[in-house]
């Protein structure tokens, strides 16, 4: 069953009085609209990579179930929830990995042929920089906002003034600083790991906790049995060798 993380945590914040929703809202609208993000993740979530769920090819699916190139676990974990439809914030959320590592994993497996290319341009794009394969221009050119020559144009301009990359697209007006500003804001917060409190959510861990819980109780009777054995044992031995005395 599919262990949904993200739906726990947020099903505790719905539990919150309206007037606590009013106030959570107005504060989370207003960053992320600091940040471009306000009418994005409403009108366009396909286009956003967190949302993306990875389709595990028969590649995948054979490597998963045979593991012949003993691979690291954290791919083999990642295809395990590619293949139960998990979308890349829950493989994130569920894996204790960043958004960073998580975008690593997918493009390997993609490379690999172990998961599908995204269909959405700025799906492949937006892991691709997060990863570290794509620069800067390398990320807006694979998104569809310049040309190949464009991009080209931006690197002979660079050679010659020392310049980054986003500064020279932004100085052509092919990019606005606020895109510029938004990327690296997302690069920068996908390198951070959220993990959710234990008291948020029930977790197999809690569960396994309380079975060790009862069977540290049980071992302790059981030492404490055997310590009252050998107690007895012991005034026994002094009981006799009184008597033969």
């Amino acid at each position: 069953m599919k262990k949904n993380l993200f739906k726990l945590f947020t099903d505790k914040l719905l539990d919150y009085p309206i007037w606590v929703k009013q106030a959570v809202f107005r504060k989370l609208y207003f960053d992320l609209k600091e940040n471009g993000y306000e009418k994005r993740v409403i009108e366009s979530p396909e286009k956003i990579f967190v949302f993306y769920e990875p389709v595990i090819t028969y590649d995948g699916e054979n490597e998963l179930k045979n593991k012949k190139f003993a691979l690291d676990n954290n791919i083999y974990n990642f295809l395990k929830l590619c293949r139960e439809n998990y979308n890349i914030l829950e493989i994130a959320l569920n894996t204790f990995l960043s958004l960073e590592e998580t975008a690593k994993l997918f493009m390997f497996c993609m490379e690999q042929n172990y998961i599908e290319y995204p269909k959405n341009k700025e799906v492949f794009a937006t892991c691709g920089f997060i990863a570290g394969k794509f620069r800067t221009g390398e990320y807006f050119k694979e998104k569809g906002l310049i040309s190949p020559q464009q991009l080209e144009e931006c690197l002979k301009i660079q050679k010659t003034e020392t310049k980054p990359i986003g500064e020279i697209l932004t100085d052509l007006n092919l990019i606005s600083k606020t895109e510029i500003k938004n990327l690296f804001t997302l690069k920068f917060d996908a390198k951070k790991r959220f993990i959710l409190d234990s008291a948020i959510y029930p977790t197999s861990e809690l569960q396994i906790t309380e079975k060790e819980k009862y069977q540290i109780e049980i071992d302790n009777l059981k030492q404490e049995n055997e310590t009252l054995k050998k107690r007895m044992k012991q005034l026994i031995q002094m009981v006799s060798g009184k008597n033969d005395d």
